[in-house]
């Protein structure tokens, strides 16, 4: 495993205080951030990027990971996120080992924009990823639509890249009610790039969705004659790429 303190040092040397301790309080958690802008942060990866094979990159790429400082973690991610590499199963892994760590908006959106190229290059990977739909870590939750995102956008969808939209759109149906905020705001992200598209078929999944929210009508509880009483024990009713 490469050791990161180079690249670690690097990326101190951007710290800025001020922005590092807003950004610390609106994560809310006792990780390491050093409040390195955006652009400065894509301006160090492209470099690292452009210095190594692949190998080397993935490498790297675990190593700041494992440094749990915010800002290296943003790093680990950018540099997999490339939309052609072969071969990609060890960056697939790599990114399927950090996510169940992933706890919060901006590393979420990091990984989760790498692990969209490595779907998109391979859809059967979409298997591995679907069940986080049902994840108790609502950024995997969130993770489900980052990560499909690019079937939402496309222009013009094979008949294999329709079947991915429904399946998407349908495990939607629970998640764009979900109780996180944060992953209610990655459905209406994921619905309305879908809708510049094909804005027939998000009415069409609206009017679903409202109408699963809509309650159910109390039953009659007026008895008849012949009724039979229920037992106590009787269950209730259950409760950015293109093609």
């Amino acid at each position: 495993m490469e050791n990161p303190m180079q690249e670690l040092d690097r990326l101190r040397s951007l710290a800025d205080p001020e922005r590092a301790a807003r950004a610390s309080a609106r994560h809310k958690r006792s990780r390491e951030t050093l409040g390195v802008t955006p652009a400065a942060l894509e301006e160090v990866v492209a470099e690292w990027r452009a210095e190594r094979d692949l190998d080397a990159r993935i490498e790297l790429a675990d190593a700041l990971w494992d440094s749990d400082v915010h800002e290296a973690r943003l790093a680990a991610a950018r540099l997999l996120v490339q939309a052609r590499m072969r071969p990609d199963d060890a960056a697939w892994a790599a990114i399927m080992d950090w996510a169940p760590q992933i706890d919060g908006a901006e590393i979420d959106d990091a990984v989760m924009t790498a692990a969209a190229r490595r779907v998109v290059a391979d859809p059967t990977r979409l298997d591995q990823i679907t069940p986080w739909a049902r994840s108790r870590n609502p950024w995997l939750r969130r993770g489900v639509m980052l990560a499909t995102l690019p079937w939402a956008k496309m222009n013009n969808p094979k008949p294999e890249d329709l079947e991915i939209r429904e399946l998407v759109l349908e495990l939607m149906l629970r998640l764009a009610s979900d109780r996180h905020g944060g992953v209610r705001q990655a459905a209406g992200q994921w619905l309305r790039n879908l809708e510049k598209h094909d804005p027939a078929r998000v009415d069409a999944w609206h009017a679903t969705h409202d109408a699963m929210a809509v309650p159910e009508p109390e039953p009659d509880t007026t008895p008849d004659a012949d009724d039979v009483p229920l037992s106590d024990d009787t269950p209730g009713p259950d409760g950015d790429q293109e093609r």
